[in-house]
């Protein structure tokens, strides 16, 4: 029950903060020291970490889409995802998107993110009227952004609280060697669980970012005005 149900260490100021809180500024300081030190001694890793979530988000983005605006925020999101998922693995921790409130903290922040890209690209209007072409799709439209947001919220929490308690169940029956190899299947769930997290991102940002072909060429031609002028 203690791998379901959330708990409480301390209090600060009456606020009680409880074991997934906990884990999460530990993962956090981790995912800082690491960075610092891959940065400092091992510059290649993190390029190489850079190109392959770049080659992911990219996969999934329209041709002419720069990837780069987007990998400020889905590259941060896959790292944290990929040590989320796994933190379980160090002792006395849990991992924090084994607690719903991470994953819909997440998802929230996916879901906002795919409509500031969409406005900062189209305008607020333009992108206002990709949901109501027709108009009587519109209600339809919303209850399909709401849903997805719910989607990725249960499909990562499932995932990764399910992974945990087979661990647990495991290390309790057979406390030693056994669980290692479920330790392992847990980490490999946790890693592709992100990957799955980040292309699904990924997606919802490139349909909102989209622009249709007349759009692309009427603003080609003015750019075009504007160089020449």
């Amino acid at each position: 029950m203690d791998v379901i149900n959330p708990q409480v260490v301390f209090y600060i100021f009456g606020l009680p903060i409880n074991n997934t809180v906990v884990s999460t500024w530990v993962m956090m300081a981790v995912i800082i020291i690491v960075a610092v030190l891959i940065r400092k001694f091992k510059p290649n890793i993190a390029e190489a970490l850079l190109e392959t979530i770049n080659g992911i988000i990219g996969s999934v983005m329209p041709e002419d889409a720069k990837v780069t605006k987007y990998l400020p925020f889905l590259g941060s999101l896959t790292v944290f995802l990929i040590f989320a998922n796994i933190f379980s693995i160090f002792p006395a921790m849990v991992s924090p998107t084994a607690n719903i409130n991470t994953t819909f903290a997440l998802a929230l922040l996916v879901f906002f993110s795919v409509h500031v890209y969409g406005i900062r690209e189209k305008g607020l209007w333009g992108y206002i009227k990709t949901f109501s072409k027709p108009i009587f799709l519109f209600p339809f439209e919303i209850i399909s952004q709401l849903s997805r947001t719910l989607s990725l919220t249960l499909r990562l929490f499932g995932n990764i609280l399910s992974t945990d308690l087979v661990v647990a169940v495991v290390f309790s029956l057979i406390p030693y060697l056994a669980p290692l190899p479920f330790a392992a299947l847990g980490m490999l769930t946790g890693v592709l669980q992100a990957y799955i997290f980040t292309v699904l991102a990924s997606l919802y940002i490139a349909s909102a970012v989209e622009i249709e072909q007349t759009e692309q060429e009427r603003r080609r031609l003015k750019e075009e005005l504007q160089q020449s002028s």
